[in-house]
């Protein structure tokens, strides 16, 4: 598939996917019905960028979280499509510490620092000037003003009891623990779903006031405790818009469905095929069919490997529910291929048929036009990918 660098956007629908990488952040800019893209960037060259959003509801303002050399974790933005950027005012940053109060010591600490933000979440329609960030160490944060300032929200970042299920920094998750899941209920502003690694996953029904655990089904690795949050790991967690009230989990133990007013979780990874397993980090569900969803598994055996099983990547697909699950690997390597997705780096378009994008570990950008069925690689030999989104845009921002 050819990329395009000077091609002008001829469809009144244009689209936007956001590629965030380990030294940089590049944009593609789909033309043609996604039949050819041309590139932009990249921006950041050097700064590890964990994830790009475009703001869906003002298809204007760019937010990127980023770690960079001079100026540690902070967040930019910009409102004319990367052309500059700011960097906020005040980022995501913990509570000082001052005589043990918020944000102070816990068995002996003096506090936490943010790592970087790891995750980027607009409010709710409702809200537009609404941000919410999920960082690492396990925090979330929120801007009122349209990110260009930040401050703790809620208070799961500082009380005794969450911060003890958080566990602490040496975890062993790679990169640090990370709140990395955070969903507004599209019905309702004050319904938040939280997904930490780890800690497990939470809801709150009074816009962040209280927060409850729900991790009823939901197993833990062999020989812990699953009764304790600390030993929760989800991998990532997606409510369905053509159904706010289903959820999806990948998660360290398997694949995972729940459907509300029930808190049980259902382990629906357990119809994968088992030289395959259910393991993995990223899950995408189908923009209005609530029955569909897809997954990017890896080699899960017991040293962990984080490659693609047997090195022959797939995606795999489901279209009731989680009962059985479909290899979708037209146009993959067919093997030698040792790499694999990471949570934030899969995504899907609204469009019909809905568009697949993936982001791999050695620095693949692919795309399926046709919910899976047939893939095309449109980017090569970028850094390790860390997140992939995609946005449309109303009309082209370059014109």
């Amino acid at each position: 598939m050819a990329l395009k660098s000077e091609r002008k956007m001829t469809s009144n629908r244009q689209l936007l996917v956001m590629v965030a990488t380990r030294k940089g952040a590049w944009f593609y800019r789909g033309v043609d019905q996604r039949k050819n893209w041309r590139t932009d960037g990249p921006h950041f060259l050097g700064h590890i960028i964990n994830h790009v959003v475009l703001d869906p509801r003002n298809r204007c303002t760019l937010l990127a979280a980023a770690k960079t050399g001079h100026l540690g974790p902070t967040v930019f933005r910009s409102t004319d499509f990367g052309q500059s950027w700011k960097e906020a005012v005040k980022p995501p940053a913990f509570a000082s510490a001052i005589g043990g109060a918020i944000g102070g010591a816990i068995g002996g600490s003096t506090g936490r620092a943010v790592d970087h933000t790891f995750m980027l979440a607009p409010g709710h329609p409702d809200e537009p000037h609404i941000w919410f960030a999920g960082t690492s160490p396990q925090g979330l944060f929120r801007s009122t003003d349209d990110g260009v300032s930040w401050a703790p929200f809620s208070n799961i970042n500082d009380d005794p009891q969450y911060r003890k299920w958080m566990g602490t920094a040496q975890d062993g998750t790679p990169d640090g623990p990370k709140l990395h899941s955070i969903i507004v209920d599209p019905r309702d502003p004050t319904h938040l779903y939280l997904a930490m690694s780890g800690g497990g996953v939470y809801e709150s029904v009074d816009g962040g006031r209280t927060f409850r655990l729900i991790i009823d089904g939901l197993d833990v690795v062999e020989g812990f405790d699953k009764n304790d949050p600390t030993f929760h790991d989800p991998h990532c967690v997606r409510l369905c818009p053509g159904n706010p009230d289903r959820l999806y989990q990948q998660n360290h133990c398997g694949i995972y469905r729940l459907d509300r007013p029930s808190t049980q979780w259902r382990r629906i990874g357990l119809s994968m095929p088992k030289a395959v397993g259910d393991i993995g980090f990223p899950m995408v569900v189908h923009p209005r069919d609530a029955e569909t969803a897809w997954v990017f598994p890896m080699d899960g055996t017991s040293v962990w490997p984080r490659t693609s099983p047997d090195g022959k990547p797939a995606v795999y697909a489901t279209r009731d529910g989680g009962a059985s699950w479909q290899r979708l690997a037209g146009g993959l390597p067919t093997g030698q291929a040792w790499w694999t997705v990471k949570r934030q780096a899969m995504t899907a378009d609204q469009m019909d048929p809905v568009g697949l994008y993936f982001g791999t570990t050695s620095g693949e950008l692919w795309l399926s036009r046709d919910e899976g069925a047939r893939w095309d690689c449109i980017a090569q030999h970028l850094p390790e990918i860390y997140a992939v989104e995609v946005a449309e845009l109303a009309s082209d921002p370059s014109a």
